[in-house]
């Protein structure tokens, strides 16, 4: 679900510059994540995701190293950073991640690093359980305790036709 007023391709990057991208078309959807692992491991009290086929974004400067780092089910989770400032700018769950079983042909990227991230809300707060008692959510996304609810309540009919062709997940999820 477009915000109104966006133009794309839109670009981000990383703190320094070495790493430039732009996202082609709008993500499929956006998630803020208030789980635990997220916050320890962003040292922000939640990570806000985007995720969007990988043929749809595009790196325009600079080459992402990858690194692996540990995940809550243990299969870890492959992060693209600048091998200059070492800022994450999108990253891949491996094969068997419980939380998304992504593949390749999705990238998660982190909303924070788009030069105007203002302009992408999250579609839906997932993980609430773990979520800091402080932080008052508004009631223009849904919320759940978890990562699990009704996918068709929650993503756009175009948004599941794109994850289907992408064919990052099981049939089963």
């Amino acid at each position: 679900m477009a915000p109104q007023g966006v133009a794309y391709p839109i670009e981000g990057g990383c703190v320094c510059g070495g790493v430039r991208y732009s996202m082609t078309t709008e993500p499929m959807i956006v998630h803020c994540c208030h789980c635990r692992w997220c916050q320890r491991e962003t040292g922000a009290s939640f990570a806000l995701h985007a995720m969007i086929e990988t043929e749809r974004l595009k790196l325009l400067k600079g080459e992402p190293e990858w690194t692996t780092v540990p995940s809550a089910s243990g299969a870890g989770q492959r992060m693209a950073r600048c091998p200059t400032c070492k800022t994450a700018v999108w990253s891949v769950y491996n094969a068997g991640e419980i939380r998304a079983r992504v593949k390749d042909s999705i990238r998660i990227v982190d909303v924070g690093t788009l030069d105007n991230p203002d302009s992408w809300p999250p579609n839906a707060h997932v993980w609430i359980s773990d979520k800091q008692p402080w932080i008052i959510l508004s009631d223009k996304s849904p919320a759940f305790q978890d990562d699990q609810y009704v996918r068709e309540e929650v993503w756009s009919k175009e948004s599941l036709e794109r994850r289907r062709k992408a064919g990052a997940f099981s049939e089963d999820e």
